[in-house]
């Protein structure tokens, strides 16, 4: 069982926290691994928002937890606990991964974790980050990091973005399309936080390319072309391009080949099938063209994804509760999953 340790101290956002007990907290009915075992880490009764709160463990926890998250940091410009700064420091050196949640991204960087890495924060935050920690690459246009054992998330929203991000490393898609299920919100957002600044987005049900979305979902197994795409929603090609940036901060191919990678995943966690199968069913053509894009998007080849995260999650249960073991039934079992996280789009402001 993966162990999690959430640094509580005076002056954290409320928000980022609740957000992070409820992800790892306890897993949704319909998951079947171990879960994580969560602990609230800090130095004595803290006041996070308006709520008070009793830690479980003090700091000194974090250095034996395998993942330790740092929620937002309300007052950046106040400098974080010299205690904290420390804890979180010894717990990546004694090889905890450490992720921060919206400002959180301050404790790190005072922690010398984010020296010479990539990294995220609030949008509004991102230029003040820059400049008190130069040695910091900050990212200001993307929802969140992950740069090896160090994460960072944008604000608020995008912390979920993140808690879900892990949850996919350590137990695959399948597992994290399901605790996006259980909490209604999308498994994945596209894009970045860069559209989210100024720019008001329309809701699920009303922006241009709501009724595309669920179209191209049940067609992914299609050689489908933008051309196809903006015949479909009635619109030129280029049009249909800026709609794509708007709405999801992407073009329209890369939109299209990430939900097939996506689909991908989960027909190697929840089937059986070949590769060429599932080249087949996701739209690739051949096993040649899945292996090439995979490896290059996820990292690996689709057969090692597919040894580790059907090891971790075992085989389907006898009562048919998952997805099912050919291509076909497990495309039909997942769609409402996928047409969820197509069309979702979040606030103006994250």
């Amino acid at each position: 069982m993966t162990s999690v340790a959430l640094a509580v101290t005076d002056g954290m956002l409320h928000f980022e926290l609740g957000l992070a007990c409820e992800v790892f907290g306890s897993a949704p009915d319909a998951v079947r691994v171990p879960w994580y075992d969560l602990a609230l880490c800090g130095p004595k009764a803290v006041r996070v928002g308006p709520f008070r709160l009793e830690p479980d463990h003090g700091l000194d926890r974090l250095s034996r937890a395998d993942t330790v998250i740092v929620p937002g940091w309300a007052d950046v410009d106040r400098e974080p606990p010299a205690d904290l700064v420390d804890a979180v420091r010894a717990a990546h050196e004694a090889g905890a991964r450490v992720a921060s949640l919206c400002t959180g991204a301050f404790v790190l960087a005072a922690a010398g974790l984010l020296d010479g890495r990539r990294a995220t924060t609030h949008w509004a935050h991102t230029r003040v980050l820059a400049a008190r920690h130069p040695r910091v690459r900050v990212d200001p246009d993307v929802l969140y990091v992950d740069d090896g054992g160090v994460l960072t998330s944008a604000g608020k929203a995008a912390a979920m973005d993140l808690c879900l991000h892990l949850v996919r490393l350590d137990h695959g898609s399948s597992v994290a399309n399901t605790v996006a299920r259980n909490l209604v919100v999308p498994p994945h957002r596209d894009g970045g936080q860069a559209q989210f600044v100024s720019t008001p987005v329309p809701a699920p049900d009303h922006h241009p390319l709501a009724g595309l979305f669920p179209w191209v979902i049940e067609r992914l197994d299609r050689p489908l072309t933008v051309e196809d795409l903006a015949r479909r929603a009635g619109m030129s090609s280029r049009h249909l391009g800026r709609h794509f940036r708007s709405v999801t901060g992407t073009t329209p191919l890369q939109w299209l080949l990430t939900q097939r990678i996506r689909h991908a995943q989960e027909l190697l966690e929840t089937t059986d099938a070949g590769v060429d199968a599932i080249a087949a069913a996701t739209g690739m053509g051949t096993a040649t063209t899945l292996r090439r894009h995979f490896n290059r998007t996820v990292g690996v080849p689709p057969d090692a994804y597919r040894r580790t995260f059907r090891a971790r999650t075992g085989p389907a249960p006898a009562d048919g509760s998952r997805e099912g073991t050919t291509p076909g039934t497990a495309a039909a079992g997942t769609m409402e999953a996928w047409q969820q996280r197509a069309t979702a789009t979040p606030p103006t402001r994250n």
